[in-house]
């Protein structure tokens, strides 16, 4: 059996960007790669407007709850994709770092919301590529 690779998104609410990446890389990758999100300062809940993007699409991330960055999660993670962190996160050789600049969707109505999205859903589906590319 295959590797199946995981992949860990790290945002600072851990209430949008992170959601909504960890959501739709699970929904395009159909089990085949382990996806978790973390913040490094969680939130309380989900970001309302980046539940109501994912809606669109007829996914549902409202009962997600926001959840602290672990030293664990990191070290369980093939690639971590941090997404406006800083600093924040803990860094270990051997593992795959990506930054992906994103506007936050906090206190952002829907409309706004929408192009992150869509900007995260086009480089989800640009790593799910590449991670699975010559995995049977």
């Amino acid at each position: 059996m295959a590797h199946r690779p995981e992949v860990l998104f790290v945002c600072v609410h851990n209430a949008g960007r992170s959601q909504m990446a960890a959501a739709l890389l699970a929904h395009h990758a159909l089990g085949r790669v382990a996806v978790r999100s973390a913040g490094s300062e969680p939130g309380e809940r989900v970001n309302p407007a980046a539940a109501a993007a994912l809606a669109e699409w007829g996914l549902d991330i409202t009962a997600a709850v926001p959840t602290g960055l672990a030293t664990a999660d990191v070290e369980a993670a093939d690639v971590v994709i941090t997404m406006g962190c800083g600093d924040t996160c803990p860094v270990f050789p051997g593992k795959r770092y990506l930054d992906w600049d994103l506007d936050d969707p906090a206190g952002r109505p829907v409309e706004e919301v929408r192009p992150v999205r869509d900007e995260i859903d086009r480089r989800v589906r640009a790593l799910l590529s590449e991670l699975l590319d010559g995995a049977s």
